[in-house]
Order: structure tokens, then C-alpha cells, then sequence
């Protein structure tokens, strides 16, 4: 996919309006990078003027804070925010929670003072001023749908209604788990849990999450974070329902949609 470079702009006297923070999962997972692509294309499609850091972007640090290492963490952050300084970047939209919140809420005290928002709320935005618009009696209209509400996208910063909005649009019919909103429960990544082995209990957090959402009856479990969407489909193919259910970013289900028709 080519994707603008954010060097590449500058060296031509160019900016972007927004700068797509992609992130370490956005990056690298073989599933993520297909959340990466959709909401890309979205970006494209709808044409508006976005950049890419591409090699000069590092991880934020959040994993390496959330563990405990606070040298790391500064370490990445100062490098991050040296290089978007240096292209005076103003406006980042990322498609991962956890890069929003540390971005957002952390990074000012280190220097680093953007205007951060999650694509759900850009999608819902979009969606709202018409500079997306979806096709008559899509694919999904009337499927139940069961939003996974992310820990540090809904706990930690308040977002809701935006990514059940998005799917709203869609014509699907929304359901919810019974811990959802501010009761949602954890899908077994955030602070740094994703990359150790759990402590001794009766079940996996995720698979305990998945059974929420299986119990539901939705065909289709929707999330907005890379994480929950790892930690969704590893639950998934546990309960062996990979046939029946799937799991998808909120991004994905929009970039399927999207109406390619000229407007009147």
C-alpha cells in the first residue's frame, strides 16, 4: 500500500491535515495491518491530506510504563516527540487506544502537545459532516453486532457513544453484553498483560469476555482497538465458533461499506 511519508511531505514543503499514528500492532501484526489498510483507505477515499511517520515512528512507550520500566518508556516518548516536533505535527489520529491514551494524557508532560483523537470518534465525525457515506442496504444491515468496549478507550477516556454510532450507521442491529459502558469487562491485554503469561486462576480473562459476547447471539463482535481484536479471536477460536462468529474492527466494517458511487 503506498502510504505518504511524513519525510517525504516535508522535504516537498507539504503537511498533512492529520498525521495517522499506526502503532507497534498497527505495524508489524499480520492482523492489525489489515486495520491499518481499511481505515488508510478510508483516509483516501474521503481525501483528505494524511501522512504516515513510516520508519521514524517508534513504539509510544506505553507497554514498557505499564511494566514498570519508566527509563524505556522516556526514552521512546522523548524520541517520538523530538521527530514529530521537528515536522511540527498539530493533529494525530490513531486506531489504537492505547497510543491515544499515552499520546493524549502523557506525552504534554514530557513536551509533546497534539490534538490526539481515536478513529472512532474521527469515523463518527466523518460520518456525521457526510464525507463518508455508506451504501444502501450494505452487508450488515439488520446483523447483530456486540461492541467490546476498550479498557483505555472507554474507562480511561470516556468514549462510548462514538464507535456505537459508527456501527449505528450501518443499519445493524447493536447489542450489548451485560457488562458493557463503564461495567465493560477487560479482554485480558491492557497494561502490559499482553505480553506475559497470567497469573493461576479458573479461566482466561478473554475467553471469559468472548463468552459474554458469544452469549449475546451476535454473528459479528466489533471492537476498536488492535488488542481486544487479537484477544477476541483468540477466544473465539477457543469456543471453536471461528465458522459462525467474527471479529472485527470498527474500521473494517466502514471501509466495506463505503459508498464509491459520485455524488448528484
Amino acid at each position: 500500500m503506498d502510504a505518504p511519508i511524513m519525510a517525504e511531505l516535508f522535504s516537498r514543503g507539504e503537511s498533512p491535515e492529520i498525521l495517522f499514528w499506526v502503532g507497534c500492532s498497527g505495524s508489524y501484526d499480520q492482523r492489525a495491518q489489515k486495520i491499518t489498510r481499511a481505515f488508510a483507505s478510508i483516509l483516501t477515499h474521503i481525501g483528505i491530506r494524511w501522512a504516515i511517520l513510516g520508519k521514524e515512528e517508534s513504539c509510544t512507550g506505553d507497554p514498557a510504563r505499564r511494566a514498570g520500566n519508566e527509563f524505556i518508556f522516556q526514552m521512546m516518548a522523548y524520541q517520538n516527540i523530538r521527530v514529530m516536533n521537528n515536522y511540527k505535527i498539530s493533529k494525530i489520529v490513531t486506531a489504537c487506544p492505547h497510543c491515544f491514551n499515552i499520546i493524549k494524557n502523557e506525552y504534554p508532560e514530557l513536551g509533546g502537545h497534539y490534538e490526539v483523537t481515536h478513529h472512532s470518534v474521527f469515523l463518527q465525525q466523518l460520518l456525521d459532516e457526510g464525507k463518508i457515506r455508506l451504501k444502501e442496504g450494505g452487508s450488515f444491515k439488520g446483523r447483530k453486532i456486540a461492541y467490546h468496549d476498550s479498557c483505555y478507550l472507554g474507562r480511561g477516556n470516556g468514549i462510548y457513544e462514538a464507535p456505537r454510532k459508527v456501527l449505528e450507521a450501518l443499519d445493524a442491529e447493536l447489542v450489548e453484553m451485560k457488562r458493557c459502558k463503564s461495567k465493560g469487562l477487560c479482554c485480558g491485554a491492557g497494561g502490559a498483560q499482553m505480553f506475559k503469561e497470567e497469573e493461576k486462576g479458573t479461566t482466561r480473562i478473554n475467553f471469559e469476555r468472548t463468552r459474554e459476547a458469544l452469549d449475546t447471539g451476535a454473528g459479528l463482535i466489533a471492537s476498536a482497538c488492535p488488542f481486544c481484536n487479537t484477544m477476541l479471536t483468540d477466544g473465539v477460536k477457543h469456543a471453536e465458533k471461528e465458522g459462525q462468529v467474527s471479529v472485527m474492527d470498527i474500521a473494517e466494517l466502514i471501509a466495506l461499506e463505503l459508498d464509491s458511487t459520485p455524488k448528484a
